[in-house]
């Protein structure tokens, strides 16, 4: 069998600079991906192969995980052809075609590095390309803008790829410490035996950004935090931490394990007990944001997972930008101890940027005295991980979808129902006009997402 050639369609775009080639570099520097291989660049602007490799070096160099060297990076460039196409032109797929011919390449990745509006452009456009259907396609979130929009998406995308065939990815999938939760979990009985609701009192999963927008506001402006974070990433961990014991480790049955989580998502009754949004100030003054615009830039939820495991145990989820802080975490809080001074044990699993676990218990303090103090455990992945240097979120993905492992990766059914259980917290948001609340940069949000907790007899833990 042949190596599948990789096609980036949005090859001069930021995502494909700081991430794809990085990745595909390191792959290859580290003997993870075929020598053989062939990587096409498809972009808009004018270059020669060479041009557009003397480009790349500079990212490669600033953004690679494994040192960068002459000539790993001239071995690597040699599989790289820039073929300059209007992507959104229907009529010149038929060049694309003659141009794969000329070179035999007969078996395909597409990764579509573009706006979800592009997809299914381009998707229609490959079909005047010969055995592209039989190939891979990688497509980048947001899988659509809404529920509708999603469906149509899939829809068009289905009749030319294979569903099995269709790889939408998720990058928070391939963290280190996001694919360490079964382990943790699964793996060690003082967690597994204690994880559900009569042992843990609530649960939450905050990931907080210290950056504004960056430039991309006509991007931002349109989606807003609910649709950018919390219907895919972090929907995403939270079926991974409320998942039941999968029947066994493949991808089949942990996606089963995740899709029952989202199904027992309990409808909300009032959005006021649910939901908290935000926007930072100076939103307004953006580039390309509208200049009355009400799109959220932070957003905190309080869900439930109606099943016998989870029953009455609060998750909370928040995130935002411009926050006082770049992180992104687990809090796993226990239930109290019988004895009052006794504080609540909590776990933390630590995602970004330092990755690892804490871990919060009580010991009595040393002497002669009953006193109960609190004592911390805190493990350090990063440690670990400048050691091996393991791969980094994209390699991983990349590498999966080649392996066919769709473990990785979301699925449309997940999709489908996160998008419906969004677009109806957002619909009944706006009916009952509800603000969205403004919050100083450098601050941990709004003070009505404190708010929320504390009506429940809780807090965020920071």
């Amino acid at each position: 069998m042949s190596t599948p050639t990789f096609t980036i369609f949005g090859g001069t775009g930021d995502l494909t600079f700081r991430k794809l080639l990085p990745a595909l570099y390191n792959m290859h520097t580290a003997k993870d991906s075929a020598d053989d291989r062939q990587i096409i660049i498809i972009g808009r602007r004018d270059y020669s192969t060479e041009e557009y490799c003397g480009k790349a070096r500079d990212w490669v160099k600033k953004f690679s995980r494994l040192p960068y060297t002459d000539e790993d990076f001239e071995k690597f460039s040699a599989q790289i052809s820039y073929y300059k196409m209007d992507f959104i032109d229907s009529n010149a797929y038929s060049s694309l075609n003659l141009y794969y011919k000329e070179r035999d390449l007969n078996d395909h990745i597409f990764y579509f590095a573009v706006a979800p509006r592009f997809f299914s452009i381009i998707a229609s456009g490959l079909t005047n390309v010969k055995n592209a259907c039989h190939g891979k396609v990688i497509l980048e979130k947001p899988f659509g803008e809404d529920l509708d929009s999603a469906k149509v998406l899939n829809i068009q995308l289905e009749k030319f790829f294979s569903a099995k065939n269709i790889f939408r990815i998720d990058h928070y999938l391939g963290k280190e410490m996001i694919r360490n939760i079964q382990t943790l979990r699964f793996s060690n009985p003082i967690f597994s035996n204690l994880w559900n609701s009569r042992y843990i009192e609530s649960i939450q999963i905050s990931a907080s950004e210290d950056m504004g927008i960056e430039g991309r506001g006509g991007y931002y402006d349109a989606s807003g935090a609910l649709k950018d974070m919390v219907q895919n990433h972090l929907f995403q961990i939270l079926s991974i931490v409320a998942m039941e014991w999968p029947e066994k480790f493949s991808a089949d049955a942990m996606h089963d394990a995740q899709i029952r989580v989202l199904r027992a998502l309990r409808p909300v009754a009032d959005i006021r007990e649910t939901l908290v949004l935000g926007q930072y100030e100076g939103y307004h003054q953006e580039q390309l944001v509208k200049p009355h615009s009400s799109t959220e830039t932070y957003a905190a939820l309080r869900l439930f997972v109606d099943n016998e495991r989870w029953w009455g145990t609060p998750f909370y989820i928040r995130t935002g930008k411009k926050l006082d802080r770049r992180e992104i975490k687990i809090a796993i809080i226990f239930r109290p101890s019988f004895l009052e001074k006794a504080a609540q044990n909590i776990l933390i699993i630590k995602i970004q940027p330092s990755e690892g676990v804490y871990l919060q218990f009580n010991i009595k303090k040393p002497g002669d005295t009953d006193e109960i103090i609190q004592a911390k455990m805190d493990f350090c992945q990063n440690d670990y991980v400048n050691k091996l240097n393991t791969p980094e979120a994209y390699e991983r993905l990349i590498k999966a979808c080649i392996n066919d492992n769709t473990s990785w990766f979301s699925q449309w059914d997940q999709i489908e129902l996160s998008w419906n259980f969004i677009d109806k917290l957002h619909e009944l948001y706006i009916w009952e006009k509800l603000p969205i609340f403004k919050y100083a940069a450098g601050t941990t949000g709004p003070e009505q997402a404190n708010e929320l907790l504390r009506g429940f007899g809780h807090e965020w833990i920071d």
